[in-house]
């Protein structure tokens, strides 16, 4: 029993950070309605501003913060120079789709010239400590990533319920056109869209980086999860990027460990759990459904 707990939250402090990704990608497309494929490549940007900021020695909950606000500047940067010069992502989704793939590349290139492509060691945000739980050890930076993805959680509910600017970007996401003739400024509220989805990247590298270290691919696997928990929880939905990544954090790290024949591909749990969710419902378990007029 002790040595499930353990795994159990190991998957789980790896499913928040998948869910923070995820958050992420679900900031975006409800933005745009579109899925940016640089997500990950821009959160390991942020996280190379993490470690040179804790490399100075600023203490590593300041080196943090400043990685979002400098992931936030260069999400804002990117969709006024790069994505926003493309058209309207509504009308040309294609077109921007490509420019997120190759933003993917960019960014991976670029900071592979400006950090090398040396790894850099980042101390865990929690420490290195573990709390006791009878014989069970849970490392105090899993719990810190469950206890920060439930804050940002509550934040993202708090933006987009119960404020004019998360009614913006909602209303920007269904009908871009009408937001627009109604006041909205669509593209200041599709920047801010791109700057908060890059600033919870610095997040959740600095959490994913004491794992291995900060380099050119440290969120390229993660990305791939955090695609399958909105897959799961649904495109559109904070709740369901949450649910679904810890499902696959979960999924990932705990059954590899007691099925034994799904044990050398220890991913084939979590998509087959998304085939069966996107057979059953296929938006997602807490997407909504869309409903087309013709």
């Amino acid at each position: 029993m002790s040595q499930f707990l353990q795994f159990l939250f190991i998957g789980l402090g790896n499913g928040a950070v998948y869910a923070m990704i995820g958050m992420g990608l679900v900031a975006i497309y409800r933005a745009t309605g579109l899925l940016n494929f640089a997500q990950g490549e821009m959160a390991m940007f942020a996280t190379f501003f993490v470690w040179t900021l804790d490399d100075v020695g600023l203490p590593l909950w300041l080196a943090v913060i400043g990685g979002m606000v400098g992931g936030g500047v260069v999400g804002a940067l990117t969709y006024q120079v790069v994505v926003r010069p493309v058209g309207d992502p509504h009308q040309k989704p294609l077109a921007v789709v490509i420019v997120t793939v190759g933003l993917f590349l960019a960014f991976n290139a670029l900071a592979q010239l400006i950090w090398g492509t040396d790894q850099r060691p980042l101390d865990p945000l929690f420490g290195t400590g573990e709390l006791q739980l009878g014989s069970t050890y849970i490392a105090w930076q899993k719990l810190g990533a469950l206890a920060v993805l439930g804050i940002e959680a509550a934040l993202f509910y708090v933006l987009f319920m119960k404020t004019k600017l998360g009614l913006s970007m909602r209303a920007v996401a269904s009908n871009p056109e009408s937001s627009g003739l109604c006041g909205v400024p669509v593209s200041r509220i599709l920047l801010f869209g791109w700057a908060l989805a890059s600033a919870v990247g610095a997040v959740a590298g600095a959490f994913m980086a004491p794992n291995s270290a900060v380099d050119a691919n440290l969120m390229q696997v993660p990305l791939i999860f955090a695609f399958a928990a909105i897959t799961l929880g649904g495109f559109d939905s904070f709740v369901g990027a949450v649910v679904g990544g810890l499902a696959i954090g979960v999924l990932t790290d705990v059954v590899p460990k007691y099925v034994g024949f799904v044990e050398k591909m220890p991913t084939a749990p979590a998509f087959l759990a998304i085939l069966v969710v996107l057979l059953i419902r296929p938006q997602g378990l807490f997407g909504s459904t869309r409903v087309v007029r013709v």
